[in-house]
């Protein structure tokens, strides 16, 4: 039996005609947030890396700002996507240790990494979904065929993911009921009671913030728990209702109506918006991709450590 020795073809980055870059680089996708990071750090290894390793709680706006950058150049960066890959595969080299339970844990192990993966392909479809127009079980099969081709980008082993759509649902169920956990980086991720003033009301006073600060702590982790899975809700004592499952329905209804009234060039991450500039033609294919303003940089003490992404801006 003669062996095919030719390597792998290149992955193929994604691209404009993709519901992937429709939905992912949608600013809505901000409103989960906190859903995104508590489901990841439910993961018993990922948690450990973010609880021993992650800056992500001293500066936790700036953080997430800067994250969107390279993680959204996957998906966005065209030619450039899976160098992009590689350099946030990168990020996760050093992150790894023993957790406080005397679990070995490593950021770039296969089904931790994939993890992760799985929550922004999920986050993708709920903002679509829920938050959008709504998806028909073709498109969803459509974006699970596209987060396997955004997987592939990384160079990463295949074992972990699911082999179709089907597959992925009992992946998903089965992660929920039987190895997320409730734990301390998770917990805080859903403290918001003392958040710093979000970017987008710099100009509101700082009194001011104080005041409404608790009632939007209260109203964002309801809106965040609405999206868990039944079984994440039970592990992490919350209770949901079938008037909070309707009331979240409608607020989803007219974020998605409200959302028509923002100009298209608004909608969209910089870095999402540069690769649909790109795709237009404009700037050219060589142009430098976008990278996070230095306001979102980490403290200049933390610049040099391989974990973090900091451009020279």
């Amino acid at each position: 039996m003669v062996r095919n020795t030719r390597p792998d073809p290149a992955p193929e980055p994604l691209g404009p005609g993709s519901l992937t870059w429709q939905y992912f680089g949608d600013w809505r996708s901000v409103l989960l947030a906190p859903w995104a990071g508590a489901m990841q750090n439910m993961h018993p290894q990922l948690g450990a890396g973010v609880a021993e390793h992650s800056r992500f709680f001293e500066e936790r706006w700036q953080r997430l700002f800067r994250s969107l950058y390279p993680i959204g150049g996957v998906v966005y960066d065209g030619p450039r996507a899976a160098e992009t890959a590689r350099q946030v595969r990168g990020y996760h080299r050093t992150v790894k240790g023993v957790d406080a339970a005397g679990r070995p844990y490593h950021a770039l192990d296969p089904d931790t990494f994939y993890w992760a993966h799985a929550t922004f392909f999920v986050l993708t479809l709920l903002v679509a979904d829920r938050l959008g127009p709504g998806l028909t079980e073709a498109q969803k099969r459509q974006l699970f065929d596209e987060h396997v081709r955004w997987w592939r980008l990384y160079g990463m082993s295949m074992r972990p993911v699911p082999a179709d759509w089907e597959a992925f649902q009992e992946y998903w169920a089965h992660m929920a009921e039987n190895v997320l956990e409730d734990n301390r980086p998770t917990r805080d991720v859903l403290d918001l009671t003392l958040i710093a003033k979000p970017p987008a009301l710099r100009l509101l006073p700082d009194a001011v913030w104080r005041l409404v600060r608790g009632p939007q702590a209260r109203a964002s982790v309801w809106f965040t728990v609405g999206f868990f899975p039944p079984a994440v809700r039970r592990r992490l004592g919350y209770t949901w209702t079938v008037r909070d499952e309707r009331r979240l329905r409608r607020i989803g209804r007219l974020i998605h109506w409200g959302w028509k009234l923002v100009p298209p060039s608004r909608r969209y991450h910089p870095r999402a918006r540069a690769g649909w500039e790109r795709a237009r033609g404009a700037g050219g294919r060589d142009a430098p991709v976008v990278e996070t303003p230095a306001r979102n940089l980490p403290p200049p003490e933390a610049r040099d450590r391989p974990q973090h992404y900091s451009p020279p801006v």
